[in-house]
């Protein structure tokens, strides 16, 4: 059977791709439709056709999944900020799991034991403390839309909450709308300042306030379990890593191209009394071999968290010659990570103990991952398994 765009289909949804869009078959052919669940049967309408798949629409749920729920938001479905609140929480959490064993097998080669279950978000609403909203003419209607960019199209939705914000940020919606910019295609950052933190504008800290205590917890038991005694802190940011886990290290540097940030994060560990810590403002692949060498590469864990695209290619290969005892590496996208370790574990230079994944992200795509590597001779300890009670 041939699909054409425009055609209306039944289709029954095997599996949930990583991104978030259900997976159905038509002769064996993929059809790809968002806002499903496994098990269900859908009519869907088919809007792009490619040469080895399809995506389509969703019309109706024609056998709805035990796991599906109502949705909260009134703009769900057509916002691009969530792709599933239709679905129970605790079954997000079992499809993420899935999704990063799937990609992580895919990847990076990656066995699915690796990776330990998800660690759930308290407060799966509410959680969101920084979002970027837009405004845009529309023209149909002679008005100027604030809110976010559909899933669909380019265009903005108009919302007057978000149901993943802090009520705070929700109070800052109110204050834009009220208070609107002079035309469109203006970006408006809102944001919560975390306590006791200071955070340049522009400058990233983590984005859900309420998992950062397990986050903390994962990264300073993969670092005590793995027997360093000096910590590399790159692209710290603010501190927030090496000034939370310093008790964890008898010394610590973080390393930050951003001068700001670096500014920050030493006024941030000055607060704390933190004392066994330097921050320094560097290219981290300019500073990197003269760390290891000052530390002892056998000694001391390297601590990454950069940004979404992954790690440089230089960076991985200082890695790899230089040979700490321990990398554990944070990021919020899995396919980046997916293939860094890959690059890190090849010819076994270091080997992968374990994979924490934590829902920073609930009702979205996103999952927040945290890896354990050690280097060949410091595999003798077993990491410690964070609780997901």
């Amino acid at each position: 059977m041939s699909l054409n765009i425009g055609d209306k289909i039944s289709l029954a949804i095997h599996d949930i791709a990583f991104g978030g869009e259900g997976v159905g078959r038509v002769d064996e052919f993929v059809v790809f439709v968002p806002f499903v669940l496994v098990g269900e049967t859908v009519e869907a309408e088919i809007t792009e056709v490619k040469k080895n798949f399809a995506r389509a629409k969703l019309l109706r749920v024609e056998a709805p999944s035990t796991n599906r729920v109502e949705p909260p938001c009134a703009y769900f479905g057509r916002c691009g900020g969530c792709q599933y609140q239709h679905i129970d929480y605790a079954e997000q959490l079992r499809i993420k799991h899935k999704q990063i064993a799937d990609l992580f097998e895919r990847v990076g080669k990656i066995p699915s034991d690796k990776i330990a279950p998800v660690i759930p978000c308290p407060s799966p609403y509410g959680y969101r403390n920084r979002i970027m909203i837009r405004s845009q003419w529309n023209k149909p209607e002679q008005k100027l839309n604030i809110g976010f960019v559909r899933w669909d199209c380019g265009l903005v939705e108009d919302i007057e909450e978000c149901k993943i914000s802090e009520p705070a940020l929700n109070e800052q919606i109110r204050e834009v709308r009220k208070n609107p910019p002079p035309k469109g295609g203006i970006k408006v950052v809102l944001r919560v300042q975390p306590d006791s933190w200071e955070v340049p504008q522009d400058s990233f800290f983590q984005n859900n306030f309420f998992l950062l205590p397990k986050l903390v917890e994962t990264v300073r038991g993969f670092i005590r379990s793995g027997g360093a005694n000096s910590l590399a802190d790159l692209y710290c940011g603010v501190g927030f890593f090496g000034i939370e886990v310093a008790d964890a290290v008898e010394r610590f540097v973080g390393v930050e191209y951003d001068q700001r940030a670096i500014r920050a994060a030493r006024l941030n560990a000055a607060r704390r009394n933190i004392s066994n810590g330097e921050f320094i403002s560097a290219k981290v692949e300019e500073v990197l071999p003269d760390l290891l060498q000052k530390f002892s590469p056998e000694k001391t864990c390297v601590l990454i968290d950069p940004p979404r695209k992954g790690c440089q290619p230089g960076i991985l290969e200082l890695l790899r010659e230089t040979k700490p005892s321990q990398v554990v590496y944070v990021s919020c996208h899995p396919a980046t990570m997916a293939r860094d370790l890959n690059i890190l574990c090849s010819d076994n230079v270091f080997e992968l103990v374990r994979v924490q994944p934590l829902d920073m992200f609930p009702q979205t795509q996103h999952v927040e991952c945290v890896a354990d590597l050690r280097a060949g001779q410091n595999l003798a300890k077993p990491p410690k398994i964070v609780s997901t009670e």
